[in-house]
């Protein structure tokens, strides 16, 4: 039995046994693992979602049926500030703990969060045409948010721009971390501000102000966007490891490398 395998008396795995994730190759396994669980939770919590969102959910007595826009917009919102502040922590123990899994990881939210950023404020406009009678104002949280697809740009623009890979996530790791402030922002710019944004749709302080087929469908759209971005951020993790270890002996063994260089 290895050391990694061992265990302490009460059952739990030793120290050694839970950082042995961190290497590129374990990583990769586990993230393999986790992919198909990923896409079939998105698939079935989609369809549930969209059924439940634009099916069941009532018209809204103020906004019509142009509410129903939120099914995308809150989740799609709540993942961009919840992916940046995962970029940030993972960009960070990667640049401590010099792991380099996590500086991959990192990588792999990058885009997926800048995405979710651009749904947010897409969909937002397309939500404010008819409510606010404008596709933009410079309110508080839309112009945090908007900084935040930048955060995300710039983060990408750095790690691309240098040429050694391991300096490049130093330096996109510091920007991410400095960037992290604007997450509270983005949050409490409703509280904070006199602004033209409609406070929190669910909250912990307060029972939810959604039907209740409103929150089932939001909630369901929510785990749905969820297990899309797991899968699509491990995904991509997998590919930024094969890539960045492909000298390793491991990355060589592996099936579908060697079927690519029985291919070539």
């Amino acid at each position: 039995m290895s050391p990694s395998d061992q265990k302490r008396p009460s059952g739990r795995p030793t120290r050694v046994g839970l950082w042995r994730h961190a290497a590129p190759q374990h990583a990769h396994r586990l993230a393999g693992s986790l992919v198909p669980w990923a896409w079939a939770v998105a698939a079935l919590a989609g369809l549930a979602g969209l059924y439940v969102g634009f099916f069941v959910a009532p018209t809204d007595h103020q906004q019509g049926e142009s509410y129903r826009i939120i099914f995308v917009h809150v989740p799609a919102a709540w993942l961009s500030m919840v992916l940046y502040v995962a970029m940030a922590f993972w960009a960070a123990v990667g640049w401590v703990f010099n792991t380099r899994a996590s500086s991959y990881l990192a990588r792999a939210l990058a885009p997926t969060g800048a995405l979710f950023t651009f749904l947010a404020l897409w969909t937002g406009a397309l939500w404010g045409k008819p409510t606010w009678g404008t596709w933009w104002v410079w309110d508080a949280r839309l112009t945090s948010e908007l900084l935040l697809l930048f955060l995300y740009f710039g983060v990408m623009a750095l790690q691309s721009a240098i040429d050694d890979p391991r300096r490049g996530d130093k330096a996109g790791a510091l920007l991410a971390v400095v960037g992290v402030v604007n997450v509270p922002i983005i949050y409490f710019s409703v509280q904070w501000w006199n602004t033209l944004h409609q406070g929190a749709s669910i909250s912990l302080k307060a029972a939810p102000t959604l039907a209740a087929s409103m929150l089932a469908g939001l909630l369901l759209c929510t785990v749905a966007l969820w297990g899309w971005a797991v899968a699509v951020v491990l995904g991509r993790f997998r590919t930024i490891v094969l890539e960045r270890e492909r000298d390793a002996e491991w990355v060589q063994q592996l099936p579908e490398v060697k079927h690519i260089k029985e291919q070539a």
